[in-house]
């Protein structure tokens, strides 16, 4: 400012030698309008002159008018003390200090300005030169940080929490009233003092604050406070710590303070802030919990003792074997394990065994191998197997065992093993007699569905017999009336011929009458058809005499027991029984290889092949074809029947043994073929195989061994060869 008002007056002297261009009035105008700052130049008796940023500091309009006196810019207040600074500036020194006054603003405001004066010489006369620096900014941060610090002290002072703050010289800036009330030395006695551990003990000893701004370590810290110090966990660079101050009150009191730095802008340790805390009460909760904390621990440990030792008697009588074991290492046994398994073996003079009784290398293996992965998953092991005692005894065991955490790094293990030798014994038994007993009563089900099917088939065969022989009586005469009457037929047209031969009509008329005999009868023509006739006839009787036989052969009346039989033709003379119902659905296609005599029933194996070919039939929709096969693999006779039908599916083929299971509409079928076919086959020593696709069609197999079934029928039977 001084340096402006310095330019302001070297110009106005300037000035004088060219007063006639340029007036030095207006250059001064020039100049005062041209200061960045407000001011006023002001020369006894004359008008003030104003610059712009006065008029702007002093919210005047353009145009308004400035009063001529200076000291009319200012309150009223103000105004002695301008004029006489404005004396000082223009009769004495020239250079009066700086006066913080108010400016008169247009609308009535008050602005605080600092006003600064300087005399300069214009138009040979002296005058005062005026500059205002704006103190509204800098009084209204100064009356903020009044205001922040008295609110600070009032927030520190009227807090709850007892606190004090150090400087950088460990002197007492601040001691608030619940400091005062706690430590009993109120602030006038601390407030400037550099010892404020006077308040907490008679001799000197540096508080957390103080270390704090002396800027120790940890280390120190821990030497000085021991484990009652530690690092704040909220604040970073703060303490904290708990001590006993007898002096404090009848029974004493337990104070926590709490001392975090305080750090200028630079970030350095400019003071320390404490703060205290009556944890009294808490300290005593705390004693008063861990004194019952204790008792329950005694009187736990006392239960727990007493548990044990009811544990460890139960483990000692339990009539199943206990085992402890850590790392697979055993720890603790109890003694049914060295009865059941026996001792461990002793060296003489060696170190006792790891375990106190026996247990096979290969056992132990296999268990370890069993309960490792479920003890890695903390899941026990159920487990039953078969395991030896020192004698090389099998022994049945039911094993289980639980993983429990015996440390970080280490498992353990209660292994608790049962000997069910005699349990499992019992149960194989009762096991294989409800075998026995499910095939009993298997066998006695077949029976009786073979019972009804024979008796069925027996009846069917003594009708069958009885018609045959009914048909065969006068199949048998007329066979043999046949056989005279061709004989006799041909004695005739011998005679017929022989007398064509030798006679001669007697008359014309005659001859004409026997020309048109002989042209009506056709002679000629009866001699090459009756044979024929007579042929026909005879082949017809045979086919019916061939049908009989059939009938005859399929019902084996007088074949019940057990011989040599040719399949092929029981399989030939069973498609002949049942022809009727194939003829119109399928064509016949015989595959058949010579067989030899095959030792079998087989009355009962044409019914096989009857119930076979007679659902190939009705497995054809339309029109399709019946394969007939056969053939001998090791010494192994079979029989096939293929069909061209509808086919089946897996869970179809899986049943259509079973008794009674039909996929044949109600009143169709009674699901008996099949299951009687089953155990007839079975009753040979033999199989029936089935091979079969949807919309392609089956095939069946029967396999019946050559020499029979083996007589002692509670041996395993060989099986059939691959199906090739």
């Amino acid at each position: 400012m001084s340096d402006l008002t310095d330019g302001l007056a070297a110009a106005a002297a300037l000035a004088a030698p060219l007063a006639q261009p340029v007036p030095t009035s207006s250059l001064a105008d020039e100049l005062l309008d041209a200061l960045g700052v407000p001011a006023w130049l002001h020369r006894p008796g004359q008008p003030v002159r104003t610059n712009a940023a006065l008029r702007r500091l002093c919210g005047l309009q353009a145009g308004t008018p400035v009063p001529h006196d200076p000291l009319h810019l200012l309150v009223a207040d103000d105004r002695a003390a301008l004029a006489q600074a404005n004396d000082e500036c223009l009769w004495r020194s020239g250079e009066p200090p700086a006066q913080s006054l108010r400016l008169m603003g247009g609308d009535g405001s008050h602005r605080p300005v600092e006003l600064s004066l300087r005399r300069v010489v214009l138009d040979g006369a002296p005058a005062a030169l005026v500059t205002c620096q704006d103190l509204s900014d800098i009084q209204h941060v100064q009356t903020m940080l009044q205001d922040m610090g008295s609110l600070l002290r009032q927030i520190i002072d009227g807090a709850p929490v007892a606190s004090f703050v150090i400087d950088r010289y460990h002197r007492v800036t601040h001691w608030n009233t619940a400091c005062s009330r706690l430590t009993g030395h109120g602030a006038d006695q601390m407030i400037g003092s550099t010892e404020p551990w006077r308040a907490f003990y008679d001799q000197p000893r540096p508080l957390l604050a103080d270390l704090i701004v002396d800027g120790v370590g940890e280390d120190q810290l821990a030497s000085l406070h021991g484990s009652n110090a530690r690092p704040s966990a909220l604040v970073a660079g703060a303490y904290e710590a708990e001590t006993f101050f007898p002096q404090f009150g009848p029974d004493g009191r337990w104070l926590g303070f709490t001392a975090a730095p305080l750090r200028g802008d630079a970030g350095q340790v400019i003071g320390a802030i404490v703060t205290l805390q009556d944890v009294s009460q808490r300290r005593r909760t705390e004693a008063e919990l861990t004194r019952q904390l204790e008792q329950l621990v005694e009187a736990r440990s006392a239960e727990l003792a007493a548990n044990a030792k009811l544990m460890d008697a139960f483990i000692d009588t339990a009539p199943i074997g206990v085992v402890y074991t850590v790392n697979q290492k055993v720890q603790r046994a109890n003694q049914q394990m060295s009865e059941m398994f026996g001792a461990a073996d002793a060296t003489p003079g060696a170190a006792p065994p790891a375990q106190p009784f026996y247990m096979a290398e290969d056992d132990a293996l296999q268990l370890r191998d069993l309960a490792q992965p479920l003890f890695a998953i903390n899941e026990p092991l159920h487990h039953e197997m078969w395991m030896r005692d020192r004698n090389g005894r099998s022994l049945w065991m039911q094993i289980n065992a639980c993983p429990v955490a015996y440390s970080d790094d280490s498992t353990g293990a209660w292994w608790m093993l049962q000997d069910r030798t005699e349990v499992r014994a019992a149960q194989e038994e009762l096991r294989q007699r409800f075998d026995q007993l499910q095939q009993t009563n298997q066998k006695l089900e077949q029976a009786q569905n073979q019972l009804l099917q024979s008796d069925k088939m027996a009846s069917i065969g003594q009708l069958a017999a009885g018609v045959a022989h009914e048909i065969n009586n006068p199949v048998g005469f007329v066979s043999s009336n046949l056989h005279t009457l061709r004989q006799y037929v041909a004695s005739l047209l011998q005679l017929v011929d022989t007398y064509g031969q030798c006679s001669q009509p007697a008359t014309p008329d005659a001859a004409q009458q026997l020309a048109r005999t002989l042209a009506a009868v056709e002679l000629d023509y009866l001699k090459d058809d009756l044979p024929q006739l007579l042929d026909e006839s005879a082949d017809g009787l045979a086919r019916v005499k061939k049908i009989v036989q059939d009938l005859k052969d399929f019902s084996r009346v007088d074949q019940a027991d057990w011989q040599l039989a040719d399949l092929n033709a029981g399989l030939e003379s069973t498609l002949n029984v049942v022809l009727h119902e194939v003829k119109y659905k399928a064509d016949i296609v015989r595959r058949l290889s010579p067989l030899p005599l095959v030792q079998c029933l087989a009355g009962q194996l044409n019914q096989v092949f009857m119930n076979l070919i007679v659902n190939a039939s009705h497995a054809i929709d339309g029109h399709g074809t019946i394969t007939l096969s056969s053939g001998l693999q090791d010494d192994w006779a079979w029989v096939q029947i293929g069909d061209t039908g509808s086919g089946m599916s897996d869970e179809v083929q899986r049943r259509i043994f079973e008794p009674f299971y039909t996929t044949k509409a109600v009143g169709k079928g009674t699901g008996l073929g099949l299951s009687l076919s089953f155990s007839i086959v079975q009753r040979h020593g033999g199989l029936i195989q089935v091979r079969s696709q949807l919309g392609v069609g089956s095939q069946f197999r029967v396999w019946v061994p050559v020499h029979g079934p083996s007589a002692d029928a509670s041996a395993p039977q060989p099986g059939p060869p691959d199906w090739v």
